[in-house]
């Protein structure tokens, strides 16, 4: 259990890498892994209705996210998904476009003065210019806005001091059992809520006088349930913002820490993207022309997916690869594993951007590669993220040449999301 608490990877056995399913046991519950593409197919796409969340993962983070659409599941969840989808429908990311930008530009002008080739710790780098993404386009403010510094702030602090699970996880018991958070974890997702209650606050008065911005928050927050015809109250809007931040912002960020490290670490590579980035006319249009880039991040999303697993749980009996899975059971969905299943993936640890024009990248690709999860509960921001970590790092790239810090080799770890344990150093410089 401490290990688990302490790092979800490391605490799985290798293995797990050629397996395709495998089963745990502790005193309250069975947990299967599952690495066949047939059976997470049932999961997540033919069925996921028999499969929903699983509140073991849930209940460690309701008192950040409250009942956002990470946590639910049924009616709540679907509701919630007919208001937030068409906002990152495909025409809405175009309007977002300007704001990831603008964020990049900030971050090159920021790493300015960092530039000076010696050490720096780039997951701090990648965190800000995330945080900025967000606030740029779900509210139309620079992180330099006092709020944004100061929700920024906050969220870094809940980051590191909750664990990916508490003893919640471990222990059934009813809604009210203590959850034995740690004080500083309810004392941040308290900050954390009453300044996104403030900004949202603010965005219903600008909605009710006719003056709020056309972001991300004002399309949400005017969007009507085509079936109920009700918006999300601004309670439900704070629980909906908390999960846009936590999911948009920690995995971009540590998405693009991954990116800079391999960058660095693949020299060849990081050219090539910095040849591919001065003819990038930073429009939408031109994105088409970031090919190599987007290949690059893909392989990033592929051997560090920032979620490195998914629970769903069992509503009634099941049969998997010749076991009977009972109610309750705990189904994990390891992107982790499944993106470095050595029955699989040709070289699977190794990093080759180029495998996604082969036979096996292509078929992978279909059948094993799941960033951001699949089926009904696929990450509505799946095409936001993307267009993000290529822009970002084609404006990084553009400027500035990326190298390792000698004797600072990162070990990746599971907090909230996959990052170094003591942070990712990179030395750089002007290109």
């Amino acid at each position: 259990m401490r290990l688990f608490r302490r790092d979800i990877l490391s605490a799985q056995p290798a293995r797990l890498y050629r397996a395709w399913m495998a089963e745990f046991r502790t005193p309250f519950f069975r947990s299967y892994l599952v690495n066949d593409p047939p059976l997470i197919r049932t999961v997540l796409n033919a069925r996921p209705a028999d499969f929903p969340k699983s509140d073991r993962i849930g209940a460690g983070l309701r008192p950040l996210l409250g009942e956002s659409v990470f946590v639910t599941n049924g009616d709540i969840w679907r509701r919630q998904r007919r208001i937030i989808d068409p906002a990152f429908e495909g025409g809405r990311l175009r309007d977002t476009f300007p704001g990831i930008l603008a964020a990049g530009q900030a971050a090159v002008a920021r790493m300015a003065p960092l530039a000076d080739d010696t050490p720096q710790e780039c997951e701090a780098l990648t965190s800000h210019v995330a945080a900025d993404v967000i606030f740029r386009t779900l509210f139309s403010l620079p992180i330099e806005d006092e709020t944004a510094s100061r929700v920024f702030a906050a969220f870094k602090a809940y980051q590191r001091s909750q664990p990916i699970l508490n003893l919640a996880a471990f222990v059934p018991g009813p809604s009210w059992m203590p959850r034995f958070f740690r004080r500083g974890t309810r004392k941040n997702a308290r900050s954390i809520r009453a300044l996104i209650t403030d900004l949202t606050q603010e965005r219903l008065d600008l909605i009710a006088t006719g003056d709020a911005p056309d972001d991300l928050a004002t399309k949400i927050m005017t969007t009507c349930d085509p079936e109920t015809g009700q918006r999300f109250t601004r309670d439900e809007m704070v629980d909906q913002v908390a999960i846009f931040f936590l999911a948009g912002h920690e995995t971009s960020a540590s998405a693009l820490a991954w990116a800079l490290y391999l960058l660095a670490l693949y020299p060849e590579w990081q050219d090539r993207l910095a040849a591919e980035a001065r003819g990038f006319g930073d429009s939408f249009a031109d994105l088409s022309k970031l090919k190599q880039t987007r290949d690059v991040f893909r392989e990033v999303l592929r051997l560090y997916p920032p979620v490195p697993m998914m629970v769903r749980e069992t509503v009634k009996p099941e049969h998997f690869r010749d076991r009977d899975v009972p109610v309750g059971a705990q189904i994990v969905l390891s992107p982790w594993h499944l993106h470095r299943q050595t029955r699989l993936w040709e070289n699977p640890d190794a990093f080759d951007p180029a495998r996604w024009e082969t036979e096996n990248g292509k078929s992978c690709a279909r059948e094993a590669y799941l960033p951001f999860s699949s089926g009904p509960r696929v990450c509505p921001g799946a095409g936001f993220a993307m267009i993000e970590g290529v822009v970002l790092l084609a404006q990084m790239l553009r400027n500035y040449q990326f190298s390792l810090a000698e004797g600072q080799e990162p070990v990746p770890v599971a907090h909230l999301t996959v990052r170094a344990e003591n942070g990712i150093w990179l030395r750089f410089a002007p290109r």
